[in-house]
């Protein structure tokens, strides 16, 4: 149909009905148009920044506030928690390898050798008989006054 001969009256109709339907369009969207623009349009355009936007929202913007500064908080805490994790971790592994260093040392210095050698010179000696265990078994004794 596109390509079929209009008189000039056929086309000067068809040019009305196109413009009826651009307005009526128009007239929706301008009837639509009443409403209050979402969140999104509004920081696009920069209305949030309006007196009128704030005040509305003052609430809400003092609580996203809040949120963000206990979410600078949280990360600050996490930090100085994560490094005294780790130099407590140092100071027992500081501890842990002195322990272990100390224990070294009262083996070495206590073993069987050593002690016959440094009581040499006060004059004992090493038992070569085995050690006897004397019980003495407890009668009933009454000290009577």
């Amino acid at each position: 149909m596109e390509n079929d001969f209009l008189n000039k009256d056929q086309l000067d109709q068809k040019q009305a009905d196109d413009e009826a339907k651009w307005s009526s369009r128009k007239a929706k969207a301008t009837e639509g148009g009443n409403k209050k623009p979402s969140s999104f349009v509004q920081i696009l355009n920069g209305d949030f920044l309006t007196k009128e936007f704030m005040i509305k929202n003052l609430n809400f913007i003092f609580f996203i506030m809040l949120l963000l500064l206990m979410i600078v908080g949280k990360g600050y805490y996490g930090k100085r928690l994560s490094s005294d994790v780790m130099n407590t971790q140092k100071e027992v592994d500081e501890l842990t390898s002195d322990y272990f260093e100390a224990k070294a040392t009262l083996e070495e210095k206590t073993r069987r050798s050593e002690l016959v050698q440094k009581l040499k010179e006060t004059g004992l000696k090493e038992t070569i008989n085995p050690t006897k265990v004397i019980k003495i078994k407890k009668e009933d004794t009454h000290i009577e006054y």
